[in-house]
């Protein structure tokens, strides 16, 4: 999936909600679905979607010896490199850095991406009021998680349900709707993907 798409398909919540089999609601199931995906961005301050191609991105490291960046699935077409100056001219060889997490495992569980860079040997990143650290990278997951996508399932019947609450809800479909704390059962599949540092990709 796309960044930016939805973290489950119109065709699982239909069979979610009963196995609805018209089209009429389509809109509205497809709206509770984005709705559902960008609650769970916010929630988490991460998105689970992947780019297919490299794009560069700046980052302000704010120790020497490590960098926290936006998730990235693959080492291909990684490319990093720093600068004080804004051009980012000098290019780390693999040997200068470490990914992690390491084996992109975390808790266990593969898949992780790496959204950590820490620099080893002699390098070290520059700490300064620009940004000083640029990484071209497929950025995102290399796949959604099974329990991001059931999260998202969760929500997204809840949000397509406030349709027919007796005065309806105001900015039905808005982000502002879904507030995954007030679902036990989503925040808890959530938990263990949340990021503390407020990076989202």
């Amino acid at each position: 999936m796309a960044i930016g798409d939805p973290y489950a398909i119109l065709a699982e919540l239909k069979t979610r909600l009963g196995g609805i089999a018209d089209t009429d609601d389509d809109a509205a199931l497809n709206n509770a679905l984005a709705t559902a995906s960008r609650g769970i961005d916010a929630f988490c301050r991460r998105q689970f979607n992947k780019t297919t191609s490299a794009t560069a991105r700046v980052f302000r490291p704010t120790r020497a010896g490590l960098a926290f960046v936006h998730d990235f699935h693959t080492t291909t077409g990684l490319v990093i490199a720093t600068g004080d100056d804004g051009t980012f001219g000098t290019t780390w060889a693999a040997a200068d850095y470490q990914l992690e997490p390491l084996n992109q495992m975390r808790h266990g569980e593969e898949g992780w991406p790496y959204w950590i860079i820490r620099a080893v040997d002699s390098q070290a990143f520059t700490c300064a009021a620009r940004a000083t650290l640029q990484v071209t990278a497929q950025w995102g997951w290399n796949a959604v998680p099974a329990a991001v996508k059931e999260a998202c399932l969760i929500l997204a019947v809840d949000v397509f349900k406030l349709k027919d609450t007796p005065f309806g809800v105001a900015g039905y479909g808005d982000w502002g709707v879904v507030r995954v704390r007030q679902n036990p059962a989503a925040a808890e599949k959530l938990i263990p993907y949340r990021r503390n540092a407020p990076l989202v990709a």
